[in-house]
């Protein structure tokens, strides 16, 4: 069974915009859990324009299913990582002003950084993955830096879904089933969507875990919290 983890970032936008505590992103992630999440990712940003610091510390005071904490290993980042100790952290490339997430790591090229910052991470016993574009090379270099799993970054794979789905699913299934002959456990996030998340499921082998946030927050203007999250779930069964 691949597990839903719920990114709650969009609601921390929706209460920075206007100030005060509505909606109260700790309600949010309680009710999350309550109506089936499996767990709770948030990306917090250096500008911390959604999910801030004290959010992450907070969080982790009451959720009780897997706590994912997402962002670009900078030394503040780090730092919070660390004093948390999340059951996940995913390293991701972000520039300082990235709007969203747009690319993988270069996992040959920065083997070493990579390696000691999970090292850091593993002595507290926190599961490190890495996002990753859907490319072999970029797979096997993350086996070397000791990381327990990847996450295929799937915006280039919804983006092409409607053309030839099947086209769009090839290298992420491909680079799915070397990742696993790697010993390395699969996430995947980014733009997956109630149109297109069975089908990839469907494809991509040995599947744990996706992360989803934006098109599930949109979904739930629509057909409400509770009802969404289990019409994610139905796509993963």
């Amino acid at each position: 069974m691949t597990r839903l983890s719920v990114n709650i970032n969009k609601f921390a936008t929706l209460r920075n915009a206007r100030g005060g505590n509505n909606p109260d992103i700790i309600q949010v992630a309680k009710d999350c859990e309550r109506f089936g999440a499996e767990g709770i990712t948030v990306h917090p940003r250096p500008d911390e324009r959604h999910i801030r610091y004290a959010d992450v510390k907070d969080l982790k005071k009451i959720v009780t299913t897997e706590f994912n904490i997402e962002g670009n290993p900078n030394e503040k980042f780090i730092e919070l990582v660390l004093e948390v100790t999340p059951e996940q952290v995913t390293l991701v490339p972000d520039a300082v002003d990235a709007v969203t997430s747009d690319s993988g790591w270069n996992t040959l090229e920065h083997e070493a950084y990579l390696k000691e910052v999970i090292g850091k991470f593993k002595v507290k016993g926190i599961r490190t993955s890495i996002f990753v574009d859907p490319v072999k090379e970029m797979i096997q270099g993350a086996a070397k830096t000791g990381a327990d799993r990847i996450e295929l970054y799937t915006e280039p794979y919804a983006h092409h879904f409607l053309e030839d789905k099947h086209k769009a699913v090839k290298d992420y299934a491909e680079c799915a089933k070397l990742a696993n002959e790697l010993g390395l456990g699969i996430n995947a996030g980014h733009d997956l969507s109630l149109d297109n998340l069975q089908f990839f499921k469907k494809e991509v082998t040995h599947l744990a875990e996706v992360s989803i946030g934006h098109a599930l927050i949109c979904d739930a203007i629509y057909f409400g919290l509770e009802n969404t999250i289990q019409l994610y779930k139905r796509q993963l069964q």
